[in-house]
């Protein structure tokens, strides 16, 4: 073989080289920005591990993922694993995802995402809880003990009390609660409207989102407790933050000691402890707890479930993501997905 043969031997073998190595890449869309820096050190602990490099691309906040999405679909430029919050998000790709029913990890779990035909195209990435968040610390100072927070006196109640302390406790506002409908209608319209669907019931007892579903029918009794709750959230909020709050606006408050309670979840405390770190070392690292939104007498549950699951799209990438995915739910994912993220 003479010497332009081997050369070109060896550049085609570098080329394929280096096409396999591209088609290893994946892109992972993210939809929880406060877990960013948390995913993209799990990218590399992986690519470290296999050599496979994980392009993770986070949105939150205000953003439209789904409709982000859409465009990327237009525009032939998919991410190879995407999020996906429910049952409208995932008629978006019908036909479109990868079937994980066969993959290991769907034994060690009871929160795949399953499909109306049985095929698992979910997977739950995390496990959150929502209910009403406060600062420990301040109660304390108060004289509230939150295990006594079983129902609409004792929150009213609670909120007078503090109310009448603000400036000795340092607090803008008893609660950071937003009406917005812009930037976080994802929270209150989603998160805190759960709390009328799910508080108090068993996992499996569907009754009002039934109701609602049928005509778009309402509890009446229910639903005015739940009302005059959100009523004195509206009485207690910060007025700044009330109508035109953001996310980080009102994480940010809870964080520095300005809110005694504030109405997110569990997923605030990757914020409080990066994003937010200084103003929460100022407000002394107080103890975070979390109450039922008990809107109700005997109400005592916090909502836990998973709620987004990620998505495989069917490419050239499917068995690496898939692979992927696997690697997340072993010892190694795990200690990034449940200690960091």
């Amino acid at each position: 073989m003479n010497k332009k043969v081997v050369t070109l031997v060896l550049a085609g073998a570098m080329a394929a080289g280096l096409s396999t190595t591209a088609m290893a890449d994946l892109r992972l869309v993210n939809g929880k920005i406060e877990v960013d820096a948390a995913l993209k050190s799990l990218a590399a602990a992986y690519e470290e591990e296999t050599g496979v490099h994980v392009e993770i691309e986070s949105m939150g906040g205000g953003i439209n993922i789904q409709d982000t999405l859409k465009g990327y679909y237009q525009a032939d430029n998919m991410p190879d694993i995407f999020v996906n919050g429910g049952d409208a998000d995932f008629a978006n790709w019908e036909g479109l995802l990868a079937d994980m029913s066969d993959e290991a990890w769907v034994q060690d779990t009871a929160a795949a995402y399953v499909d109306a035909n049985g095929a698992v195209i979910g997977f739950p990435y995390t496990t959150e809880a929502i209910g009403l968040a406060y600062n420990a610390d301040i109660l304390e100072k108060a004289g509230i003990d939150p295990a006594e927070l079983t129902g609409p006196e004792a929150l009213k109640a609670a909120f007078e009390t503090l109310d009448a302390q603000k400036e000795e406790l340092g607090l803008t506002a008893v609660i950071g609660y937003c009406a917005e409908a812009t930037n976080l209608y994802w929270s209150t319209g989603a998160h805190l409207f759960g709390a009328y669907l799910d508080s108090g019931l068993d996992r499996d007892d569907t009754t009002y989102s039934d109701l609602l579903a049928d005509g778009g029918q309402i509890d009446v009794d229910r639903f005015t407790h739940y009302a005059e709750m959100v009523d004195l959230f509206n009485q207690y909020s910060d007025p700044a933050l009330l109508v035109s709050g953001t996310y980080d606006q009102q994480v940010l408050g809870f964080a520095g000691g300005k809110y005694a309670f504030v109405t997110q979840g569990s997923w605030i405390g990757a914020t409080m402890t990066s994003d937010d770190a200084d103003a929460y070392a100022e407000a002394g690292n107080f103890t975070v707890g979390m109450a039922p939104y008990a809107f109700e007498d005997g109400i005592d549950t916090i909502l836990t479930n998973s709620p987004s699951w990620w998505s495989v799209f069917q490419n050239d990438n499917t068995e690496e993501a898939l692979a992927f995915l696997q690697w997340c739910a072993e010892d190694g994912g795990q200690k990034f997905l449940v200690e960091d993220a």
